[in-house]
């Protein structure tokens, strides 16, 4: 449910800046509203999940999420449009700490990895939710998230009615940053994530501008970016147990170098579109893997640990588009493409740091 409300946002994208004729800076600055809601809403959804369990606070924010979504269309102007983004970055983001608490409860409890599968069905979600702007594709925005989005939201609140008892906590600060080894694992997810983030709010965009493609190819590079994560976040618990988890990082990060600049360097979408495949390949298991390393921490407890490193990595889901939109302002898009391969090479350089900590 989470992951395909996101790809309803990102498919459309280009609807909200023919409408408002929005430039490369009024962009970035609008996605910065989604960021700042995110960032402010981390630390208090990590508190609120460690007094009320996680899963209860799942269930309470799923209604949350779906009405910030649609009140986005709603907006007759930029000065309301920009509140409204960052309620709906808020919402995103408390839900996506919530659940991913919850998610690392499940995978304590069953003593094996799993959580890569349980990132498999965002990115399976978050595809189907931009490749549906195929359909709408010209189409009131409204229409299409009351029709995709809704029914999504009414089976996700209904099945958190399964039965769990989360861990409940009232130690820990209100707000926690990743401490010893976690500072490295939070960077590894913050160039992850900086990258995902562009590529789910910048990709139809570019596609457009940059390769002078139509608004329905432009969700095709997100969609196909979406599919490799599914696929490499579905073998990845596997790949994992198999060749562990620095050596995983490190070929993710080789990857995701390699697509970032085929996606840069394409002339068309004969090029384009397998960058944005081996990117989402080098990307897909980064965030399991440091959400699994930060559960095993013992310089924090779980739940603070993968809170902070919660804020860190989708703090740069959502840094991420506002800070390509600054650089194609000052350069070009292709050049805020070409920086998603430099931080791609941060990932390659610290992949030492998602191996599990040492037995006391």
């Amino acid at each position: 449910m989470n992951g395909l409300l996101f790809g309803l946002w990102a498919a459309r994208i280009p609807a909200f800046v023919e409408r408002f004729g929005l430039d490369h800076d009024a962009l970035g600055l609008l996605l910065l509203c989604i960021a700042g809601g995110a960032i402010v809403a981390f630390p208090l959804a990590g508190r609120a999940s460690d007094r009320m369990g996680a899963k209860r606070l799942t269930r309470l924010l799923i209604p949350v999420q779906i009405c910030t979504l649609l009140a986005l269309p709603l907006m007759p102007s930029l000065w309301l449009l920009a509140p409204a983004l960052f309620l709906f970055g808020a919402a995103y983001g408390a839900t996506d700490v919530a659940m991913n608490g919850w998610a690392t409860e499940i995978e304590r409890a069953g003593g094996r990895p799993i959580l890569s599968s349980f990132h498999a069905a965002w990115s399976l979600a978050s595809g189907a939710g931009a490749a549906s702007g195929l359909v709408f594709a010209g189409g009131p925005v409204l229409l299409h998230f009351a029709v995709i989005g809704l029914p999504a939201a009414a089976l996700g609140w209904w099945l958190t009615r399964v039965p769990w008892q989360s861990d409940l906590s009232d130690d820990g600060p209100a707000f926690a940053l990743p401490k010893g080894g976690l500072v490295t694992v939070g960077i590894v997810a913050l160039a992850a994530a900086l990258g995902e983030g562009a590529v789910a709010d910048w990709s139809a965009v570019y596609l457009i501008e940059a390769l002078s493609q139509t608004e329905r190819a432009a969700p095709l590079g997100y969609a196909c970016f979406a599919a490799a994560m599914v696929t490499v976040r579905l073998a990845g618990d596997g790949l994992v147990a198999r060749f562990g988890p620095t050596a995983m990082t490190r070929a993710s990060g080789a990857f995701a170098v390699t697509g970032a600049s085929l996606v840069a360097l394409a002339p068309g979408l004969g090029l384009a579109l397998p960058g944005f495949v081996l990117f989402g390949l080098g990307l897909g298991v980064i965030f399991p893997l440091a959400f699994s390393r930060a559960a095993a921490s013992r310089s924090m407890p779980a739940g603070q640990a993968i809170a902070a490193v919660a804020t860190l990595g989708y703090g740069g889901i959502l840094i991420g588009p506002p800070l390509i939109g600054l650089v194609a302002a000052a350069t070009s898009l292709r050049i805020g493409m070409a920086l998603l391969a430099v931080l791609a090479l941060l990932i390659v350089a610290l992949a030492r740091a998602m191996a599990p900590p040492p037995a006391p």
